[in-house]
């Protein structure tokens, strides 16, 4: 029986969602600072750093998307650096260090579920991937 999350077709177009949402968010962190630090209440110079940050890893998960053989120890970096991310926003959500607003609380949310759920879909997909299919 045939596994979508076997198939190495659905992992390069999960890594290749994943660089297109970074880049669209690295951007919009780094060229609405003001408004989004405003609307979210969250601080310029987080928006700035995790900017930057999500246009590098949109820079990685680009090129293992675009490989061949997708690099499997490039996939465990893509993989941590998603539960991570989700932590984070976690943590910014539920601890002190930050006073989003309603909307801001929104948008960690969507972070924190929606990054959670893209690497655990990741490591699903590279644990049941077959040898063949990565490098």
């Amino acid at each position: 029986m045939f596994n979508l999350l076997s198939s190495p077709a659905f992992l390069r177009a999960l890594v290749w969602f994943d660089a297109s949402t970074g880049l669209l968010l690295g951007a919009l962190h780094l060229l609405l600072t003001a408004s989004l630090a405003e609307w979210l209440g969250l601080p310029s110079g987080l928006l700035v750093v995790s900017g930057v940050l999500l246009l590098g890893y949109a820079a990685l998960a680009t090129r293992i998307a675009r490989a061949h053989t997708m690099p499997r120890g490039n996939l465990w970096v893509l993989i941590v650096a998603n539960f991570g991310w989700a932590l984070a926003s976690l943590a910014l959500l539920l601890g002190n260090a930050v006073a989003p607003t309603f909307l801001g609380q929104a948008y960690l949310v969507v972070h924190v579920v929606s990054v959670a759920v893209i690497a655990e879909l990741q490591w699903m997909g590279v644990r049941r991937l077959p040898a063949w299919a990565v490098a």
